[in-house]
């Protein structure tokens, strides 16, 4: 059976990123600093999603651990 990430929120955690930093975005949802990884997925089936951020700007990070696209919101959240 496949683990599935607990839900965060229903919804993106919209951030700011800064240009050149890289970042690792939680996938199983257990983070106490979400959206971001604290080490929660340790023992799981789940590791973070370690990306950099080309540009500064505002973005939406998916909140529901479900995207195609992570770590960025793709609206699956409004399916579920």
């Amino acid at each position: 059976m496949t683990e599935v990430p607990k839900l965060a929120q229903r919804g993106p955690y919209k951030v700011q990123l800064e240009a050149g930093k890289t970042y690792f975005w939680c996938a199983c949802g257990e983070s106490k600093t979400q959206p971001f990884c604290d080490m929660s997925h340790k023992g799981s089936a789940f590791a973070p999603k370690r990306f950099t951020a080309e540009e500064t700007r505002t973005a939406w990070l998916c909140g529901c651990k479900r995207t195609k696209s992570a770590p960025f919101c793709d609206g699956t959240h409004k399916t579920l």
